[in-house]
């Protein structure tokens, strides 16, 4: 078995039968290792941190540790309940996974060890109780919505001076508005208002810094009409004004 988690950024887990998921902060999957092998992994954000378990349940069951003895914590009893009907589970992190997974996470060398064997025993202590009814089990999308959503991305990045409604999106590309909120939030972690705000606002910080462009031509090319809403929203976001940005920087 094969357990994922996703620190920070994002991660894009293509499996055999076409489907993605989509792993943001604090969530985790579960994946035979036969299913890792049939499948790809990308970055929609091109970031991502987290790390990756490994369980052998075959040296599980012949040397088990004292803990685990008698639980009943099995090969068996993680494809009876998480991969009957599918050979992945992913799920959003709660305050237990994110705790048992962050201590694994910068101890001092001496005891990263001795941390990584109690906490990967906690991990399924926890995995065998949870209640799948209860938890928060993550959308598994097919490759054409995904690409859809990627080439509504893309179209709004090259156009990104203009600005575009969710309908006329949806219209131009063929698919259902709620779907197509859906799954960019999903493969980009955030709405599409949102991701578009924070990409017009990375596109002005790097205007200001590397071209002798004027405020207002730099509003125009990032999509504000009103030089003073960029303005404002250049000071929300850099917690300083334009003008004074780039005297800053120089």
């Amino acid at each position: 078995m094969e357990i994922n988690y996703c620190r920070a950024g994002r991660i894009d887990w293509k499996f055999g039968n076409g489907t993605h998921v989509y792993l943001g902060p604090g969530n985790f999957s579960l994946t035979t290792l036969d299913t890792c092998a049939h499948s790809t992994i990308s970055l929609p954000t091109e970031y991502c941190e987290g790390l990756t378990l490994c369980f052998d349940f075959q040296e599980l069951a012949d040397n088990p540790p004292e803990l685990l003895e008698g639980t009943g914590i099995c090969q068996k009893m993680f494809y009876d309940k998480f991969w009957l009907n599918n050979k992945s589970a992913s799920f959003g992190g709660d305050a237990q996974t994110d705790a048992i997974f962050s201590a694994l996470y910068e101890q001092p060398d001496s005891l990263s060890l001795s941390y990584q064997k109690i906490k990967c025993i906690e991990l399924l202590f926890y995995l065998s109780k949870m209640e799948l009814s209860q938890c928060s089990r993550l959308t598994e999308y097919q490759s054409k919505q995904v690409e859809v959503v990627r080439k509504v991305h893309d179209f709004l990045i090259e156009n990104i001076s203009q600005r575009f409604s969710i309908e006329i999106l949806a219209r131009q590309f063929l698919i259902n508005p709620t779907t197509l909120k859906d799954v960019f939030k999903s493969v980009y972690g955030n709405s599409i208002a949102a991701y578009i705000k924070e990409y017009r606002m990375e596109l002005a910080a790097r205007l200001l810094l590397e071209t002798d462009l004027n405020m207002a031509q730099i509003s125009e090319q990032v999509g504000y009409q009103s030089q003073s809403k960029f303005t404002s929203a250049f000071k929300d976001r850099y917690q300083v004004l334009p003008k004074e940005y780039r005297k800053n920087a120089k």
